[in-house]
C-alpha cells in the first residue's frame, strides 16, 4: 500500500491495450481545481496527428536493449522494415491483454514479438512503464522545479476485472521500472473514470454526477481497447461513492473491431495473401491499422442507403493479393464474388465499404456489451439506476453510443468530454482522494484450506482422516474470510485468524489462498474453487519453539488484497505478504 506521507505531486500512468499516457497535478493545484491536470502531447508522425496518448508499442534492439516506446517505436520499426533491416528487432504491440488472458500467470511467462521471438513479459512491461515514468519526470521538472522522486505519489491503472495475480504483476513491473512500492497505488479503471466524471461541471442540458442526489445510482461503462469494465456506484450523503455491484466485464474492447476488419480483408484476398502482406510489409501494416483506428470512430450508426466509408489500402496489399490469387488484384477479387461486389469497390488505393458493412464490424463486441449490461441492470442491487456514463477510447465510437442509447432508452446517458482521458485524469484524482470510494463489492469468496471435526452425514467420507490422537477430522474445508457479493468497507480489517507453527524450528508459515465463484463453498476442492496464491508469514525467531503464533488480519476492500500480521505474544508486527504469481 502506498505511504500516507504527504506528497507534492500525484502522477498517474494509464497503461492501455491500444494507447497509453500519463498525467499529473500538484497538491496545491488539486485543491484549487481537481480537473487541473497536466499531461503530454504526442506526435504520431503520421499526417501530423497530435494526441494526448501514445500507441502502446515497444521496440527492443536485437541484443534485447530497450530502444523506444509509443509512436516513436511504431515509426522506428516501420523505417527499419522499409530498409529491410528489421529482422531480429523485438517489436511488441497491444500486449497488455496477455495479463488478462493468461490464467496461470507467473513472473517468468514470455511474450511473443512481431517476428515470433520471445522475451520475458516482465521486461516488456517494466521497460514500457519506465519510459512513461522517465518521460513524465522530464515533463514535470520543466513545470515544477526541484522535484525529487520522493515528492511523487504514483498511480497505475488496471482493469477492475483483472485477477489479483495480474495486479501484482503490474505492481512488480512498476517497481522494476524504478517506482518504489511504498509510493505506488493501484487504481481500478472504471472507478477512476467515475471520479473524473464526479468533478465535471454541468453543461447546459446535461446532468453530471455532481448533480446526483444522495442515493442516486449510476452505471459506468469503461470501454477500452482490450477490456470492457462495468461497475455501478451509488452517491452517498457526504458525496463519496459506494460500489453496489461488483466490477465485471470481458474482453470486448475496441480491438475486436480491428480484428473484424482484418478478417474482412482476409476474406477478400485470402489467408495466404494477407499473411504475406503482414510478414513482408511491416511499415504498410502499421499504417493500415493506424488509418483504421481513426476511421472506425466515424462509422455512422445509421448509414443511409448507398453510403460508403473509405479506407486506405497499401499498394503492397494488392501485390500480395496478385501473388497468391493467380494474378487477380483486389478489384478483380471483389468483382468476381457476388457477395462482395455490391458492398465493396476499389478506386486507386482506396477501399470503399458500404456503411452497413462498416457498422457490422462492431456487431460482435457491441452485442456482448449490451447483453452484459442488461444482465447487470436486472440484478437486485442495480434496480433504481438512473444513468449510464460511457468512458474510455472505445466509447468515442458513435456506433457503441447509439446502440447503448437504443438498448436503454429510459436511462440518462452521458459521454463526458475527452472521454478517452477520463481514466487517466480520474487516476490522478484517486491519488489525491483514495478514500472517496468508501466500499466495494467482493468479486470472489476468499478463504484458506483448513480442517474440522468430521461429522457423519455432513462431510464427504473421502475427506476423513484420523489424527495421531485418534480424532476423526475432515480435510480440505473451505475456511471463508469474505464472501462473494459482500460489501467491504475500504481499509477495514476482517476478524483476525490466529495461526500457530507446527514445528519448533519452523521459520515461516505458508498458507494457500483460494477463491471461489460460490458464496459458501464447503471444500477447497469444489469445482468453483481454485488456488490463487499463497500467504507467506515470516517466523524467523524460533527462540520460543512451538510456543509461537501470529494474529493475521486481511483487507479485501482495497484495490489490492493486503495483510497485517502481529505476534500474539509480543504484539510486534511480523512481515507477511501475499504472492499470487504462481
Amino acid at each position: 500500500m502506498a505511504s500516507t506521507k504527504n506528497h507534492l505531486i500525484v502522477a498517474a500512468i494509464d497503461f492501455g491495450t491500444t494507447y497509453s499516457g500519463y498525467a499529473f497535478s500538484t497538491r496545491d493545484n488539486y485543491k484549487r481545481d481537481p480537473l487541473k491536470v497536466s499531461s503530454s502531447m504526442w506526435n504520431s508522425g503520421s499526417g501530423g496527428l497530435i494526441s494526448l496518448k501514445t500507441s502502446t508499442c515497444v521496440l527492443f534492439k536485437p541484443n534485447g536493449q530497450f530502444d523506444s516506446f509509443g509512436y516513436v517505436a511504431e515509426n522506428r520499426y516501420a523505417e527499419l522494415a522499409l530498409d529491410e533491416i528489421h529482422q531480429g528487432w523485438r517489436y511488441f504491440r497491444r500486449f497488455k491483454m496477455s495479463l488478462y488472458e493468461n490464467k496461470f500467470l507467473n513472473r517468468c511467462f514470455q511474450l511473443e514479438d512481431d517476428q515470433g521471438a520471445k522475451m520475458p513479459a516482465m521486461t516488456v512491461f517494466s521497460s514500457s512503464i519506465k519510459y512513461l515514468k522517465d518521460h513524465m519526470m522530464e515533463t514535470c521538472r520543466n513545470q515544477v522545479h526541484n522535484i525529487e522522486d520522493s515528492d511523487i505519489l504514483w498511480v497505475l491503472t488496471v482493469p477492475a476485472i483483472w485477477s489479483d495475480a495480474s495486479k501484482q504483476f503490474m505492481r512488480e513491473a512498476a517497481v522494476k521500472a524504478g517506482i518504489e512500492s511504498c509510493r505506488l497505488r493501484i487504481a481500478l479503471e472504471p472507478e477512476a473514470a467515475s471520479l473524473y466524471c464526479k468533478h465535471l461541471p454541468m453543461e447546459k442540458g446535461e446532468t453530471g454526477i455532481s448533480s446526483f442526489s444522495a442515493g442516486s445510482k449510476y452505471l459506468v461503462l469503461d470501454a477500452g481497447g482490450g477490456t470492457i469494465d462495468i461497475t455501478v456506484h451509488q452517491v452517498q450523503g457526504d458525496g463519496s461513492l459506494k460500489e453496489i455491484h461488483k466490477a465485471n466485464g470481458g474482453d470486448w474492447g475496441g480491438t475486436k473491431v480491428d480484428i473484424a476488419y482484418q478478417t474482412l480483408l482476409t476474406r477478400i484476398i485470402g489467408d495466404k495473401g494477407f499473411g504475406k502482406f503482414c510478414r513482408e510489409n511491416k511499415a504498410d501494416m502499421i499504417e493500415l491499422f493506424r488509418d483504421f483506428e481513426i476511421k472506425k470512430r466515424t462509422v455512422n450508426p445509421k448509414p443511409d442507403v448507398g453510403e460508403k466509408l473509405t479506407f486506405k489500402i497499401p499498394t503492397a496489399m494488392n501485390e500480395c493479393c496478385r501473388a497468391k490469387n493467380k494474378g487477380k488484384d483486389m478489384k478483380k477479387m471483389i468483382k468476381s464474388n457476388t457477395n462482395y461486389k455490391e458492398h465493396f469497390s476499389i478506386t486507386g488505393d482506396k477501399l470503399r465499404v458500404a456503411g452497413s458493412i462498416a457498422k457490422d464490424l462492431f456487431k460482435d463486441p457491441v452485442r456482448h456489451i449490451i447483453d452484459h449490461m442488461k444482465t447487470i441492470m436486472r440484478d437486485t442491487a442495480s434496480i433504481g439506476t438512473i444513468a449510464i456514463i460511457l468512458v474510455g477510447g472505445f466509447s468515442e465510437s458513435l456506433v457503441l453510443q447509439s446502440e447503448v442509447r437504443k438498448a436503454f432508452p429510459a436511462f440518462r446517458m452521458s459521454v463526458p468530454p475527452e472521454t478517452g482521458l477520463a481514466v487517466l485524469k480520474g487516476a490522478v484524482i484517486f491519488g489525491h482522494e483514495p478514500k472517496i470510494v468508501t466500499s466495494r463489492i467482493c468479486k470472489y469468496t476468499y478463504g484458506m484450506s483448513s480442517t474440522c471435526r468430521f461429522q457423519e452425514g455432513v462431510h464427504d467420507p473421502s475427506k476423513l482422516f484420523t489424527t495421531s490422537f485418534g480424532e476423526c477430522m475432515c480435510r480440505d474445508i473451505y475456511d471463508i474470510h469474505v464472501c462473494r457479493g459482500e460489501s467491504l468497507d475500504i481499509g477495514k480489517l476482517i476478524p483476525a485468524k490466529i495461526l500457530h507453527v507446527c514445528e519448533s524450528n519452523q521459520t515461516s508459515i505458508l498458507m494457500q489462498i483460494f477463491a471461489s465463484t460460490q458464496e459458501h463453498p464447503m471444500y477447497v476442492t469444489d469445482p468453483s474453487c481454485c488456488k490463487i496464491g499463497e500467504l507467506h508469514i515470516n517466523m524467523t525467531d524460533t527462540s520460543r519453539g512451538l510456543d509461537r503464533g501470529v494474529n493475521v488480519q486481511m483487507r479485501f476492500g482495497n484495490t489490492e488484497l493486503e495483510v497485517e500480521a502481529t505476534d500474539i505474544f509480543t504484539g510486534e508486527s511480523i512481515n507477511a505478504t501475499f504472492d499470487f504469481l504462481k
